[in-house]
This record gives structure tokens, sequence and C-alpha cells, in this order.
């Protein structure tokens, strides 16, 4: 995830590239926002209230009774509205309506706002040209993540009543890999030097293998929020009862399970959050009798911390049936997570090969 180079030359900060850095953490406080604001449509079902693709006109919102009314003529064509809201008033349609309006918005002001600091620091003189091919990708990956979205609501235009899970899983997955790129960007122009440490190199492979359970963790977690899984089972540490529900293998072939039966993706996103957390605290363990500086220290006990008060929350969402605000902050747990991770892999270094 944090495999981005960064500039050759960062090791030798100069004044221009606190202002750099300053924009990019700008960009991603915006991008964590947009998935917190995300989550939230998503827990409202307010992902298919709006049936068109306009990337300019649709920056105003239905302005009169009539705009209103077409716009609320289009989603009642969806399966979503026939089985599930038929009978929905016009009011009602505008609580969901503001949601999805409210997160296509946001996407377009995190365009604005990179495109407008990245032409002003162009302009000054203040970007360092081998940032350029990175900044770059970043707008190139960010016009990219609006087409997946569009792709990612497409789905529900069918007879689905919700959008395809595979395709939220997707959407979610591209604007967390923007958000790492800009943030190991952003972090290594900003605080580049980290002091070495002498058992690093074994330290990183094992945070490497937390990144990857948290990966693992983080797609189970798209996965059950795409099925709607989490309104089922709702009670902890047994499902229903039992360890593992019998319900877990009943798809065929077997391994569709894992993607598309709510009590595979639910058990499996339980297994891997509790395996994170245990990689997280035995990295912490490992971290404290290890030889390593101490701000690779602080960063493995952040991350731990972290990793622990995002099960806790997990735990919360789920017995209390997924409230929406539960809910959205158990998104914003996955994202400090993943922020710490981040944080972590920059901090933990190696000394210098000779």
């Amino acid at each position: 995830m944090t495999s981005t180079t960064a500039p050759a030359d960062a090791a030798t900060p100069r004044a221009d590239d606190r202002a750099v850095a300053l924009w990019l953490l700008a960009v991603c406080a915006m991008i964590f926002a947009m998935a917190v604001i995300g989550a939230i449509t998503r827990l409202t079902e307010s992902g298919l209230s709006i049936m068109e693709w306009a990337p300019v006109s649709g920056v105003l919102p239905p302005t009169t009774q009539a705009e209103w009314e077409r716009i609320f003529a289009l989603y009642k064509q969806t399966a979503e509205y026939r089985e599930l809201n038929a009978g929905m008033s016009l009011a009602e349609f505008k609580t969901i309506f503001w949601w999805e309006w409210v997160h296509r918005l946001w996407g377009r002001l995190i365009g604005a706002v990179f495109l407008a600091g990245f032409l002003w620091l162009l302009i000054r003189g203040r970007l360092r040209r081998r940032l350029a091919p990175h900044l770059v990708a970043l707008f190139v990956l960010g016009g990219l993540q609006g087409a997946v979205g569009w792709f990612m609501v497409a789905s529900g235009f069918g007879e689905r009543t919700d959008v395809s899970q595979y395709r939220l899983t997707l959407h979610l997955g591209f604007a967390l890999m923007i958000y790492v790129y800009a943030l190991t960007l952003a972090i290594r122009l900003r605080w580049p030097e980290a002091p070495a440490s002498r058992d690093a190199a074994a330290v990183r492979r094992g945070l490497w293998g937390f990144t990857g359970l948290l990966v693992l963790t983080l797609v189970g977690g798209a996965l059950t929020a795409g099925l709607n899984a989490g309104m089922a089972y709702n009670t902890y540490p047994l499902m229903a009862g039992e360890l593992v529900s019998g319900n877990y293998g009943v798809r065929e072939p077997w391994l569709v399970n894992w993607v598309e039966n709510v009590a595979a993706v639910q058990f499996n996103h339980r297994l891997l959050a509790h395996l994170t957390v245990a990689a997280g605290l035995a990295l912490w363990l490992w971290g404290r009798v290890a030889r390593l500086a101490d701000p690779a220290r602080r960063a493995l006990g952040w991350l731990a911390l972290g990793a622990l008060g995002q099960l806790a929350l997990g735990v919360l969402t789920l017995l209390a049936v997924v409230p929406v605000w539960l809910g959205a902050a158990h998104q914003t747990g996955a994202l400090v997570v993943l922020t710490l991770t981040v944080w972590a892999l920059t901090r933990v270094r190696e000394p210098a090969r000779v």
C-alpha cells in the first residue's frame, strides 16, 4: 500500500516542501471526510437517488418543483423504489437525495482543491520536479474514481434493490488507495527524516504482514456493507448461538460463500478483524523489546490502540444493528487505523546500507 516512491531528494527538505505537504494533507482530510460521507450515503440507502451522470450540470441541485418531480420520477423506475420504498413521499425522497448530492459535490470539491493547489504551487515554482509524475497520477486516479463511482451506482439500475457489493468494494478500495498514496507523499515531504532503528528490518516485515491483514479486513468490511451483512447475526461473540453459523457454506460453488453469503462474509470479517488486532498487539509488544527508536515504538503503540478501538466500535455497531451514526463511526475508525499504519511504515526505518 505504501510502495509509493518518494522523490530522491526528499531527504533534504526545503521550505517549499512544507507548503506542498500541507496542501496534500488538506486533500487527504477531504478524502477522509468523503469516505465517511460515503458510508452515511450507503447507510441511509441514498446512493440510487440520483439516476443521472451529470459531472457539470449536476453541481446544482433541483431549484424548481418541476425539476424535483422529474428527478423523483427517475428514482421511481428503480427496483429499490418499487420493492423497498413504494409510496415514499417527495419530502422523504429529498432526504436521501441530499446525501447523494453532497457525496458527489464533495468529490468535485476534492478535484477542484487538488487542481487549484497544484496549479498555484506550480506557477509559484514551489514543486520539486520529481513530484510532478506523482501529482499527475493522483489527479488521474481521482478522475477515474468518479467514473468508478458511477459504475457502482449503475449496478443498481436494473432488477437489483441495491448496488453490487463487488463494485462497492472496488469504489471504496480505489478511494483508500488514493488516500494512502497522497498521505505517503505528504508525510515524506513534511516529516522526511525518521530515526533509523537497528531492528527495523525485521519489524517492518511484521508491519507489512499487519498491513496485509488490514487490507483483507477492509475488503471484508466493504463486502459486509455491500450485502448489509451487519444487519444479521447481531450477537457477539457467537453468531445466533454458534461460533460459526451453520449457514456459512450453503452456496455452491463453495468459494462463492466468501463474497455472496451473508453468514460467511460477516464471519470472515469478524475473524480478520480479530487477527488484525492480534497482529497489532504483537507488533506493539515486539516494539517494546526490539531495538527501535522512540518514534517507531510510539507509532506501533498508537497502531495497536487504534486497532483495539476499531474492534470495539465494530462490536458495538453489530450489537446495535448498525445505526447510521455508529456505522459512520466504524468507517471513521477504519480510516484512522489505515492512517496509523501508513505513519508506522514511515517511522520504522532501517539504517542506511553502507
